[in-house]
Order: structure tokens, then C-alpha cells, then sequence
């Protein structure tokens, strides 16, 4: 084989490579895994930060909250649109004193007292926001937190309240495998905690932090409002393209879709159930032909799947409840944004005007569009 021939056969392998290489970052192109989606999709919440003030009408009750270290757990509640005052503290344990350096001892947890104005806010989406930020599941530890102290529970002080606090638990465990290892009890002794101990993560932003507390910003969105109808009857309800989109998985055809091009103010549901998905303020125009979001409207709603369709590798998007395919999610979308785009299938949703979400039962959400 002379030197010519050689040097062909060389150059071809390198541009082989090379074609290689080439189609397979493109194949990964703004390819997501889900940690990324977790953190950039409420990624905007450290924006929104409102305090509660006690207005001279306000309905003032409390619930006592314990999801391992009480420094995270106060931070989100303080944010929590509803809530009037987060305060740690240890409860539970045997005696009426204690501190921090003897909880061990008297097996008091680390917990939080929420105070909240239910005329703002409900006891169960104090509940749906605790068990948001939990492993119910997970006994004496949460996060890099092990011990009695940090054993999660849900402490009541007013009787009336178990039948709500029975009906979130109830909720909550129909989603998991293993029983919920989160303690109901009334409350039976509190012991506020030290100074130092109180508003920690507002003197030390950078502290430790076992949670995401940008995600107090976010709305609970109650599930059990939008079950999934029957099979039978999504074929009745949804048109054929409808049907083959959120049950089968299938795409529509870019730039010739309902809501590719639609900018008004609202919310986007799933065409399923009705459970909200989309907000009008996160909606942007990506040039790729389908509805384009830089976020869920609460990082409740959407579920994530990795599709390896078409020799590709993307993360898929699926509704909640009604576990409908909605899209896929990339890491391509506006950074001062967190980065993402959700790309949508406009045949998975339905668009609420906001002029109608009241009339509609989405009055709850006005706060969170534009």
C-alpha cells in the first residue's frame, strides 16, 4: 500500500471521527437531566419573596411543622404567601424545657411553629407545601440530617384540624410504596429555640439549608381538584389529535398549532384534567414552532421522563394527575431565566384567559400570571 493510499485512508477515519463527535453533541444538545430541572425550574422563586402582614381582619391559626432541620423549614414558611410567623423550636418531648444541646436527651424534635391567616391561606396547602419540601417516607432523617431531632411530623393544637390533616396524609400516601413515616400527634410541649437559631438563614443566606426554599414562591396545586377521567371517556372529551398527543405520545406538526404564536394573558391547563400547568408570564418565543415556557407555574405539576426516541436522548414532560405527554424540556432556553424551555405540545394544553379564570376556579392563581 503506497503512502498515498494510506494518507486517504487516514484523513477518512479522522473526518469519520469527527462526523462522529459531531452528531453525537448534537444528538445531546441541550439535553436535561432532572437535578438541572429541579433547580432551574424555581430557580426565579429567590425574586418573588413577599412578607405576610397581620391585617386587622385576619383569621390567625397555627399548625406545628417538624421536616428535619427547623433553619430550612422556617425560611420557606416565612416566605409562604399566608403565613404571618415562622418560629423554631423543639417539640414533643419529655419535659417542658430543654435546648439544643440536650435534645437528644429529652427527645424533643426540631420543629416549626407556623402561624397563617386562613382568610390567605388554607390548613391543607400548609400541609401540601410541607410535604413538598419532605421525604414523608424517610424516618429520623431528612437531607444530610440523622437523628430523633430531626424526625418529621405534624403537631396540632385544635381537634377541628385532624380531619384535614387525616385527608392530606391519606393524599400523600396513596403515592408511595412504603408507609409515611411523618408523626400526627397533638402537641404536646413546645420550647421556643435560641436566638440564634431564629431567622438563621436570613443572618447566613449562605448557611446550610437541607432544602430548596425558592420553591415557597411557587403555588400547591391540589391534585384530588382534577382526577383523570376514564380512557373511554378521554375519547369522548378530547378530539382524535388530542388523544393521540397526551395518551400516545405523539408531536404535532411545528409553526401550524394552536398556541405557537399566542401571547395573551393566563394560564395553560392540561387538556385532560384542568390540573394548571402553564403561566402566560413564563411564555417566550423560542423560533421553534410549539409554545414555549421557562417554567411550570408550580414545580408540582410536571413529571420527567428519559425519552431515547428517534436515536435521540431528551427528557421528556408529563402532566401530574393525568399523566398526559405533554413535551420535552431543554437547557437552551433564556439564562437569566434559569435556562430552560419547556417546548409544548399546543394540543396538550388548553389556554384560560385571565378574564375567566375566576368564573372558571382559577382564581387562586391570578397572583402568578402577568
Amino acid at each position: 500500500m503506497n503512502d498515498k493510499v494510506k494518507l486517504f485512508i487516514l484523513a477518512g477515519g479522522i473526518l469519520l471521527a469527527i462526523t462522529g463527535l459531531y452528531f453525537l453533541l448534537m444528538r445531546n444538545a441541550g439535553r436535561t437531566d432532572t437535578s438541572q430541572i429541579e433547580k432551574a425550574s424555581v430557580s426565579q422563586g429567590g425574586k418573588t419573596v413577599k412578607k405576610t402582614e397581620i391585617s386587622k381582619d385576619a383569621d390567625l391559626h397555627e399548625i406545628y411543622l417538624a421536616g428535619g432541620c427547623f433553619w430550612g423549614v422556617e425560611e420557606y414558611f416565612s416566605r409562604v404567601s399566608g403565613v404571618t410567623d415562622a418560629v423554631s423550636g423543639y417539640a414533643n418531648g419529655r419535659g417542658e424545657t430543654t435546648k439544643y444541646e440536650l435534645i437528644n436527651q429529652t427527645g424533643h424534635v426540631e420543629t416549626v411553629h407556623v402561624t397563617y391567616d386562613a382568610n390567605k391561606i388554607s390548613l391543607k396547602e400548609i400541609l401540601l407545601h410541607y410535604f413538598r419540601i419532605i421525604n414523608p417516607t424517610s424516618k429520623n432523617k431528612q437531607g444530610n440530617d440523622v437523628g430523633t431531632q430531626y424526625r418529621t411530623g405534624v403537631y396540632y393544637t385544635d381537634d377541628k384540624d385532624l380531619e384535614v390533616i387525616n385527608q392530606v396524609f391519606d393524599e400523600v400516601a396513596k403515592k408511595y410504596d412504603q408507609p409515611l413515616a411523618v408523626e400526627k400527634e397533638a402537641l404536646k410541649n413546645f420550647v421556643v429555640a435560641e436566638d440564634y437559631h431564629q431567622d438563621y438563614l436570613k443572618k447566613n443566606p449562605n448557611g446550610y439549608c437541607h432544602i430548596n426554599v425558592n420553591q415557597a414562591a411557587y403555588p400547591v396545586i391540589d391534585a384530588s381538584k382534577y382526577p383523570k377521567p376514564s380512557d373511554e371517556e378521554l375519547k369522548k372529551t378530547l378530539s382524535a389529535e388530542e388523544y393521540a398527543v397526551t395518551q400516545k405520545n405523539q408531536t404535532e406538526r411545528a409553526f401550524s398549532n394552536r398556541y405557537w404564536d399566542k401571547f395573551e394573558s393566563g394560564i395553560y391547563v392540561d387538556v385532560a384534567t384542568g390540573e394548571p400547568l402553564f403561566s402566560s408570564k413564563d411564555k417566550f418565543e423560542s423560533g421553534c414552532g410549539w409554545p414555549s415556557f421557562t417554567q411550570p407555574i408550580s414545580p408540582d405539576v410536571a413529571t420527567y421522563k428519559e425519552d431515547k426516541s428517534y436515536n435521540m436522548t431528551r427528557m421528556e414532560v408529563r402532566s401530574r394527575v393525568g399523566d398526559s405527554h405533554l413535551g420535552h424540556v431543554f437547557t437552551d432556553g433564556p439564562q437569566d431565566k434559569g435556562g430552560l424551555r419547556y417546548c409544548i405540545n399546543s394540543l396538550s394544553i388548553r389556554f384560560i384567559p385571565k378574564d375567566q379564570m375566576a368564573e372558571k376556579g382559577y382564581a387562586y392563581l391570578l397572583d402568578y400570571v402577568d
